[in-house]
């Protein structure tokens, strides 16, 4: 019976040490705090690309999602566009990664004043 105890306390010792970290994980996620080497995301919410001008380093992948109730695109300015992702309803995403440095403007082509920027070290 002795070695019962010193069994059962190290399982509720190491549950309870789960259950805190699940409990830190999702906390951290629905208050907005993003782990260290989470990928930049633009949030595409009253017709405006938050935020407007990011910087990257370069091999970055940026994230658009729109959170809006109309579909928007994302497209890069210049011919041919370097990036340019279908119509995206509520909650979709598009993600391209940046290779190469400079400055990189895009808009939404069924909104062309929505415009914003990645600059890109």
């Amino acid at each position: 019976m002795t070695t019962f105890w010193p069994a059962t306390r190290r399982a509720v010792a190491t549950a309870a040490a789960l259950v805190a970290l699940v409990s830190s994980a999702n906390w951290l996620a629905r208050h907005g705090h993003a782990a260290a080497a989470a990928a930049p995301q633009v949030v595409i919410d009253d017709f405006t690309f938050g935020p407007a001008v990011m910087t990257v380093a370069r091999g970055t992948t940026v994230t658009w999602t729109n959170k809006d109730d109309d579909p928007h695109t994302v497209a890069s300015d210049g011919d041919p566009k370097l990036f340019k992702s279908p119509a995206l309803d509520t909650d979709q995403s598009f993600a391209f990664t940046f290779n190469e440095a400079g400055t990189f403007k895009y808009f939404c082509t069924i909104h062309p004043r929505m415009r914003g920027t990645v600059v890109v070290q």
